[in-house]
């Protein structure tokens, strides 16, 4: 195991990384939410969207949203699932599991709510995806938004995902990654590493922590890379999708 790890461009010793990324959404977790919106134009709720769509929830169905931040993808889930059930006239109830290393950022979550109707039914956890303080095939789904690239140790993250999920359970990331042209390319990284660490230090007083975010998607592997640690880490029937001309990528996996 190597001594160092990524942190954006630099290379960091191993057991700084958690500490240093945890900086990062400590600082940011306030305008988390306006600052996706802004940075992606508003295309990241329909990614989110089609990630949910992929998901395909169902009545009485547990999700498990690792690195789940303020938990769009949770509430997301549990209202689908609910719309299903009342067509089919089953009513059990989904519930969720938002997890995440961050604790300010968890506190932005519940600081936003739910509904009256999902009340008690999303829960709020601290935890590092490395070592997931849930049991053994405990969720039928997984899902982790932008996360994957954070963590420390991610092949140690892939496996503890596809431990939780119960057997034929689904596993859905979604992750920055690399524009399938060369021309688009060029225009994202204008975009990305000009206007983003811009708005950073505009609207959230923070431009170190977006400088990171737009490093760290470079020092991500491409498509095919991140296929094959899925495969690697037990996943079965892997697969991805492309969003907005590869800037980000729906990977795809099940237990």
């Amino acid at each position: 195991m190597q001594d160092t790890v990524s942190f954006g461009f630099a290379d960091v010793a191993r057991d700084r990384k958690a500490g240093l990324v945890r900086g990062v959404f400590d600082r940011s977790a306030r305008r988390y939410d306006l600052m996706n919106d802004l940075m992606s134009l508003g295309i990241h709720r329909v990614w989110k969207d089609m990630v949910i769509t992929r998901a395909n929830p169902q009545p009485g169905e547990r999700l498990v949203d690792v690195a789940g931040g303020t938990g769009d993808l949770a509430r997301s889930f549990v209202s689908r699932a609910d719309r299903t059930g009342e067509r089919r006239g089953d009513p059990r109830k989904a519930g969720a599991i938002v997890l995440d290393i961050n604790e300010q950022m968890l506190r932005a979550g519940v600081k936003r709510g739910v509904s009256q109707a999902q009340a008690g039914r999303i829960h709020w956890v601290t935890g590092n995806a490395e070592c997931l303080p849930l049991p053994d095939r405990s969720a039928h789904c997984v899902t982790i938004s932008t996360g994957i690239r954070n963590v420390t140790d991610r092949m140690a993250a892939l496996l503890e995902m596809r431990r939780v999920l119960k057997p034929g359970g689904r596993f859905l990331c979604l992750e920055f990654t690399r524009p399938t042209s060369r021309a688009w390319e060029r225009l994202y990284d204008a975009w990305s590493f000009n206007v983003m660490p811009a708005l950073g230090e505009h609207v959230a007083n923070d431009r170190e922590s977006y400088q990171y975010l737009v490093e760290s998607i470079r020092r991500f592997p491409d498509q095919e890379d991140f296929a094959a640690e899925l495969r690697e880490a037990g996943f079965h029937r892997v697969g991805y999708t492309n969003f907005s001309g590869g800037i980000a990528a729906l990977h795809t996996g099940w237990a």
